[in-house]
């Protein structure tokens, strides 16, 4: 009967150990240098949503741009997180 309770146990310890595995490689793994005028225009956009729509012969489009900026502090660490995205929907006839 123990085998039987402990199965659940131990596949729920080897998922968390791959997922530690696969942070710690992660988190080791050289980056490669980053595309410094994609981070200046993302670090240029404005905090909050901005969507803007716009309509031409043929086509109809949106566009948006959004930035997310908050500080989390826990216990005597503080992590900054960011999130910043452009988008663009288009819609038009095909020929």
């Amino acid at each position: 009967m123990p085998a039987i309770l402990l199965s659940p146990l131990a596949l729920r310890l080897m998922q968390v150990g791959a997922v530690a595995a696969m942070a710690v490689y992660a988190s080791r793994r050289r980056s490669e240098p980053k595309d410094l005028e994609q981070e200046r225009v993302l670090d240029e956009l404005p905090e909050g949503l901005a969507v803007r729509s716009h309509r031409a012969e043929a086509e109809r489009g949106m566009h948006a741009a959004g930035r997310f900026r908050r500080v989390l502090r826990l216990g005597g660490a503080a992590f900054e997180i960011e999130a910043a995205a452009l988008g663009r929907f288009r819609l038009r006839r095909a020929a």
